[in-house]
């Protein structure tokens, strides 16, 4: 829990560091670009997941 909220906070800070630079978002911009990195994490669980019985 302690690692999700220190995540959340820097990432809100980030954003207000980039948005008073006024620079874009280091961000997908829509949601088929989020779902893609969303994807990916999925992929990586699923691969760590089946490796614990076959690797």
């Amino acid at each position: 829990m302690k690692e999700i909220l220190l995540s959340t906070v820097t990432g809100i800070v980030v954003g207000f560091i980039f948005a008073l630079f006024r620079l874009p978002i280091p961000a997908p911009p829509v949601l088929a670009g989020v779902m893609g990195i969303f994807g990916i994490y999925i992929g990586v669980r699923l691969f760590q997941w089946i490796s614990r019985w076959f690797f």
